[in-house]
């Protein structure tokens, strides 16, 4: 186990035995992980108009006013905690700002144990292409952009979630698990899977890629 993670286990062990001072510092070590979330299931539309970082800010004072209730009756470890409060967040400024322009919602539900933007085909295929195009290669990023979300819109849409959740949100398949209310098997065999179709897909793109 890093020094990191063992940190990080310390600071999840004091909070769940009643110490909310801990909650800052487990916050600020995961702060990384659930920027990455929020930039990846953040939608198009809002890209711009909200900061990452202001919706992290909001979420931690969110984190602290809810923070007893969660000692009360902890169901889920610290981080899935904070990841869900954050998500939380980021679907109520979704409302706010999109109302009916706002992906179904009922899909989403159905999709969490608790409400969370989904992290659509666009988005996936902006991560995986992003650091790979330059300005000269416009048409081929267009290109291979259409084709890569093409794919990710055949998955299934929980495939395209473990995909998302352990990939770019780097989430164990303890953890992945856990947020989709299935088995750690059958969130190890749809990974496996995902990515095992993803990685056919980009190689047979213009140039192939290997970003997974």
């Amino acid at each position: 186990m890093s020094k990191v993670e063992s940190e990080s286990e310390s600071l999840a062990a004091r909070l769940l035995g009643g110490d909310p001072g801990a909650l800052e510092g487990l916050f600020l070590r995961h702060r990384k992980r659930l920027r990455a979330m929020v930039e990846l299931r953040l939608d198009w539309m809002l890209r711009g108009r909200i900061d990452a970082s202001d919706v992290l800010q909001d979420s931690y004072l969110d984190l602290v006013n809810r923070v007893d209730a969660y000692l009360r009756d902890p169901r889920v470890p610290p981080f899935l905690w904070l990841r869900l409060v954050v998500g939380e967040r980021l679907i109520n400024l979704h409302r706010h700002h999109l109302g009916a322009k706002m992906r179904d919602p009922a899909r989403e539900v159905s999709l969490y144990r608790g409400a969370m933007p989904e992290a659509s085909s666009a988005a996936l295929a902006a991560q995986l292409l992003g650091r790979h195009a330059s300005p000269s290669e416009a048409a081929i990023r267009a290109e291979r952009t259409l084709k890569l979300q093409e794919a990710l819109n055949a998955l299934d849409p929980i495939d395209r979630e473990v995909l998302a959740l352990r990939h770019f949100e780097q989430l164990s398949r303890g953890e992945t698990a856990q947020v989709l209310g299935i088995t750690k098997e059958a969130a190890a065999k749809r990974y496996v899977r995902a990515l095992k179709r993803l990685k056919t897909t980009l190689a047979a793109l213009p140039g192939g890629i290997d970003g997974v």
